[in-house]
């Protein structure tokens, strides 16, 4: 009995273990250019993110950016100011794999995964097809 006690014991905390790494991608990050804060949330069983704050948030004429770059036109007038453009991503084993990241500047979409580069560091992959084709751009977590 003591030996199942045990047992139910490590494998229960394992799991809390697993759980809490797999949050900790959760918070607010500046991108690698400093013009945006990205705030990763978890959503259902997956981990997505939106666009919290931009050092730029207008147009030139005063007015809050627009997707106008998207490639669907019936999104081109929303807002780019509280934009989802991370989705999908699920955790396994020290990394976030299978989302997709959205880049309103081009109106491109690529495949994505996330992994820590240290505490407060967060390496973002963006792709097409392939891991190996793609850039990493590293992410500061803002406290």
């Amino acid at each position: 009995m003591r030996n199942l006690f045990i047992l139910f014991s490590i494998l229960l905390s394992s799991t809390i273990s697993n759980a809490q790494s797999a949050d900790a991608v959760v918070g607010k990050w500046l991108n690698k250019g400093g013009d945006a804060h990205i705030q990763i949330f978890k959503k259902g069983k997956t981990y997505a993110g939106k666009l919290v704050w931009l050092e730029s948030p207008n147009d030139d004429a005063g007015k809050p950016k627009r997707d106008k770059n998207n490639p669907d036109s019936k999104f081109n007038n929303r807002p780019i100011l509280g934009l989802e453009i991370m989705n999908g991503f699920v955790f396994d084993d020290g990394t976030w794999e299978n989302g997709k990241i959205y880049d309103p500047k081009s109106g491109k979409t690529y495949s994505c995964k996330l992994s820590f580069d240290g505490a407060n560091k967060l390496n973002v992959r963006g792709f097409v097809g392939i891991s190996i084709l793609g850039r990493t751009d590293i992410w500061s977590r803002i406290k």
